[in-house]
């Protein structure tokens, strides 16, 4: 006997699409994703930007 488990879809395509966007478009930065009650509610992305490359071309600081 086959005994099939139905399990519910937790995170739906729109969600996948924003969360992917999301890691996507950053180079350095966070990605938060927030939860309430077993459900993704929000997302939240936080940019950095890194300056490291052109303080070595120029040489010294401000």
């Amino acid at each position: 006997m086959t005994v099939k488990i139905y399990t519910k879809n937790i995170v739906n395509d729109a969600i996948i699409k924003d969360l992917s966007t999301a890691v996507g478009n950053l180079d350095y930065g966070t990605v938060t994703v927030k939860v309430h009650d077993r459900r993704i509610t929000q997302i939240e992305v936080a940019e950095r930007k890194r300056f490291d490359d052109i303080w070595k071309e120029e040489g010294g600081g401000i």
